[in-house]
């Protein structure tokens, strides 16, 4: 059975049973997992956590699903990679990327879906339903198709080709949508009672944010229990960061850190910054941003469920919230790969064009200690970055950029 207590109410802090399956708490408000981490404290220490297998589930003793019930591609785990050259373009002396795009499937939604279907597993669920912009949708597809469940896909008609790809091949049912990620949702919710699909839509389920928060164990970890001074995440649905900050709050009650906690960077694009307007308005919750349109499919989100979640996380962190343009972004992921050899998919590189502006105003300082999500591959985004290398007809261009013609 789910080594978890109880479910929690995000909102209303009614409690449900662990071992029942659940979407949103009546009011609204999305779950969370709770354990007993007092007795977990007696039995597992953190000098243990090394002898652990290198994937996300040497945290195992604080997901939820029972070993056996564990779906696994190898995810988690990623580098944190030291970015020196990168470092020293921006001005950041202590600045490290960790490389999400190195998960199963090309990015950190493989932590989510791994222990969310995993659940699936323990609790009999057969069918599963999901609308993504892309990377959950790969996912979800993948680790649905390892466990033997049927998936429903449901992805903007302009989804990123290499997503709409995957899908196809792990065998889900895809279906693209004239429209955002918010229509995509409303499909799912729509025909799920009628279809009995599991909702895995982000936070209308309790455990993909228990595979995302392993992002904080990670990079607790890797940093020798002492946490960094800021983490840049390019905030969608926000899970992720939503994840990290409950790690955080998990590791200080096993007393393997104390409280002090990094500044929380969400970072948007220009285009779709519904979080960015609530914070700078000083709103609890976000409003639906319309028209939004951006190149990082990740970060088009009008409306985030657990936007008061995200927000509640920066503000107690005494961090802040920034978009950046689609231009910036793109140049950003450009200069990391040139610079570092990692190709980031564009919302990664979404954070390294807000930590230069927020080095210029001096909201961090050159001395601090950052680490930035590239959340994905930038493999994943053809379309993007062709944008920027247009592939000339009918030949092949050599180092000074001419045409060269075969005879």
């Amino acid at each position: 059975m789910s080594k978890a207590t109880h479910l929690e109410c995000s909102l209303c802090n009614q409690r449900f049973d662990a071992g029942t399956v659940q979407n949103l708490c009546a009011c609204g408000g999305p779950l969370l997992v709770r354990y007993d981490l007092d007795l977990i404290r007696t039995r597992w220490r953190r000098r243990d956590v090394p002898n652990g297998v290198s994937s996300m589930w040497r945290y195992a003793p604080v997901l939820p699903p029972a070993d056996q019930a564990i779906v696994s591609l190898g995810e988690g785990w990623t580098p944190l990679i030291r970015t020196r050259r990168l470092g020293a373009r921006l001005g950041a002396e202590w600045l490290w990327v960790k490389d999400e795009g190195l998960n199963p499937t090309g990015s950190f939604k493989a932590r989510g879906l791994s222990c969310a279907i995993s659940m699936c597993v323990e609790l009999g669920v057969r069918k599963v339903a999901i609308p993504s912009a892309g990377n959950a949708a790969s996912a979800l597809a993948a680790y649905a198709a390892a466990a033997g469940i049927e998936s429903h896909i449901f992805m903007p008609s302009d989804v990123p080709q290499a997503n709409y790809l995957e899908c196809k091949a792990y065998g889900a049912n895809v279906t693209l949508v004239d429209g955002l990620i918010s229509d995509c949702g409303k499909i799912v919710a729509e025909r799920g009672p009628k279809e009995g699909w599991f909702d895995v839509s982000t936070l209308k389920e309790p455990y993909r944010i228990e595979g995302k928060k392993t992002m904080g164990y990670e990079v607790a970890e890797q940093m020798d229990w002492e946490l960094p001074d800021a983490i840049f995440y390019p905030t969608g649905g926000g899970v992720g960061l939503i994840g990290m900050w409950k790690a955080f709050e998990e590791m200080e009650k096993l007393g393997w850190i104390g409280a002090r906690r990094p500044k929380m960077v969400a970072v948007q694009a220009e285009g779709c910054a519904p979080i960015i307007r609530a914070f700078e308005e000083g709103e609890p919750r976000s409003r639906f941003f319309d028209n939004a349109h951006t190149i990082a499919s990740g970060l088009r989100v009008p409306k985030a469920l657990g936007d008061f979640l995200v927000l509640d996380a920066v503000r107690a962190s005494g961090g802040t919230a920034i978009a950046v343009s689609d231009d910036e972004m793109l140049d950003a992921g450009i200069r990391m790969a040139s610079d570092e050899g990692i190709y980031a998919a564009p919302e990664g590189a979404a954070c390294i064009a807000a930590l230069e502006k927020l080095l210029a105003s001096e909201f961090l300082k050159a001395t601090d200690r950052i680490v930035i999500y590239n959340t994905g591959s930038g493999i994943k985004y053809p379309e993007a970055y062709s944008t920027r290398f247009p592939r000339a007809a009918g030949g092949e261009q050599d180092k000074l950029g001419g045409l060269i013609t075969p005879r």
